[in-house]
């Protein structure tokens, strides 16, 4: 709860955080606020100032607590990112959020959403988003001047702010990225995770065994290569011994014809030896 006071009539102002009423009125509606505002962080997880924000009281008026409401899920370009007890406007630059998204729970009565219609609509909000998903009906309205101008089709429709794309299908609602991911609710974010971590290590074992693979002919080429070497030793080895067994018969023949020589100088006929 905060509270203030003001200088002109000292007068104590306090500008309550919490109704006491629960954010969603049942898991679907719960789980599509949620949805949407985590993938909303997501999409703008590195600009410092835009703020996203689920089920956040928006004080529009300074003095009047009365005037107020908590959006399912609200943007606001040029705030801060950080923690909030409730959105005070005079105390945000008088920045109002610019983008609104509603989720229609069978709680929600017509008296209600018109109130909220006409608050987004005096007090500055660009787009409106309203999704049924019991019906899977989406509307959206844009601001032109002071009023609200329906969309007339939205599926398919790109927000101008955000950047999304919304597709109805038969049975849901997909919103997508300006990248053309699909918003994910945090189960399917952590299977696409657990999924991915699976993959890198399919990955990795793939490189390991490769790795492997690639050693193995490595040290293959390399006992080929040590045993061309051996091979070509072997080979010059038996070479040089038929040098040398040449060399040794041509000494053999070399004293034979000494020999043979000396016999003849002392008459004695070699034509018989």
């Amino acid at each position: 709860m905060v509270q203030q006071v003001t200088p002109e009539t000292t007068i104590e102002v306090i500008y309550p955080e919490s109704d006491g009423q629960p954010m969603a009125d049942n898991t679907e509606q719960f789980a599509w606020i949620v949805k949407i505002k985590e993938n909303l962080e997501i999409l703008f997880p590195l600009p410092e100032d835009v703020f996203i924000a689920g089920d956040l009281f928006w004080y529009p008026v300074k003095g009047n607590p009365n005037i107020k409401q908590a959006p399912d899920t609200l943007v606001v370009f040029g705030r801060p990112k950080g923690k909030r007890g409730s959105y005070l406007q005079w105390n945000e630059d008088n920045i109002p959020p610019q983008v609104v998204f509603e989720i229609l729970s069978p709680g929600n009565t017509l008296k209600e959403m018109t109130k909220k219609l006409q608050f987004y609509q005096r007090y500055g909000v660009e787009e409106y988003y309203i999704y049924d998903p019991d019906k899977n009906d989406l509307n959206g309205l844009l601001r032109s001047e002071d009023s609200f101008e329906v969309i007339e089709e939205m599926n398919g429709w790109v927000s101008p702010r955000l950047g999304i794309r919304f597709q109805l299908t038969s049975d849901t609602l997909e919103i997508f990225s300006p990248s053309g991911q699909k918003f994910l609710t945090t189960v399917e974010i952590d299977q696409l995770r657990e999924q991915e971590r699976q993959r890198a290590e399919q990955e990795r074992q793939r490189a390991e065994q490769e790795r492997q693979r690639a050693e193995q002919e490595c040290q293959r080429a390399e006992q080929e290569c040590q045993r061309a070497e051996q091979e070509c030793q072997r080979a010059e080895q038996e070479c040089q011994a038929k040098e040398a067994a040449l060399q040794e018969l041509e000494k053999e023949r070399d004293r034979y014809q000494e020999l043979l020589a000396k016999l003849q100088e002392q008459g004695i006929d070699t034509d018989n030896l």
